[in-house]
């Protein structure tokens, strides 16, 4: 089951899952941008602290890298993804509606399309858990985050800190699950 999954789909006669495979992987486009999952790894573990079910480093990861790659198999969570890293790469070149080139790097305090993919991603993926962690990521900007531009930025933070809050929750509970 995906984060999206729906029982009968929207349209009628319409398949509720893609029947064949896509021509790009998201993990591709990442590291076509700069992006590996190393640093993604890397960025979160930043703000680690031990919980029941991630009581160490290594077992985080482990953990991570689960709920990571569930969550990355999503093709809403893809598209929302790539949205951003090409409205990054128009911001670069000055080709957003509405946004010259030298306000796009300066990253405007009264932007907040960004803002809201940032917080959206969050949510889609871990509730409203995941908005918090996307805080603690948008405000401390940990390891790669503080490279990346204006869309990037929030949108790495919110696919970290979902998949973050996810981490915490499940191994909190399949920690307790295991004491019984």
């Amino acid at each position: 089951m995906k984060l999206s999954n729906t029982d009968d789909g929207f349209k009628k006669d319409q398949p509720n899952v893609i029947e064949e495979k896509a021509s790009r992987n998201i993990m591709d486009v990442l590291e076509d941008f700069g992006i590996t999952y190393a640093d993604l790894e890397n960025t979160a573990m930043e703000f680690y602290v031990p919980h029941p079910g991630v009581e160490t480093v290594e077992k985080a990861r482990v953990v991570f890298k689960r709920e990571f790659d569930y969550a990355i198999s999503d093709s809403n969570l893809q598209l929302l993804i790539y949205t951003a890293i090409l409205l990054e790469k128009e911001g670069k070149e000055g080709k957003l509606p509405g946004l010259s080139k030298k306000s796009f790097e300066q990253d405007l305090s009264f932007i907040i399309a960004d803002e809201i993919l940032g917080e959206a991603v969050a949510e889609y993926i871990g509730g409203t858990k995941g908005k918090f962690e996307f805080v603690r990521f948008d405000k401390n900007k940990p390891g790669i985050l503080k490279h990346l531009g204006m869309f990037a930025d929030d949108i790495i933070g919110g696919l970290l800190g979902g998949v973050s809050a996810n981490m915490y929750s499940r191994a909190i509970y399949e920690a307790e699950e295991e004491r019984k």
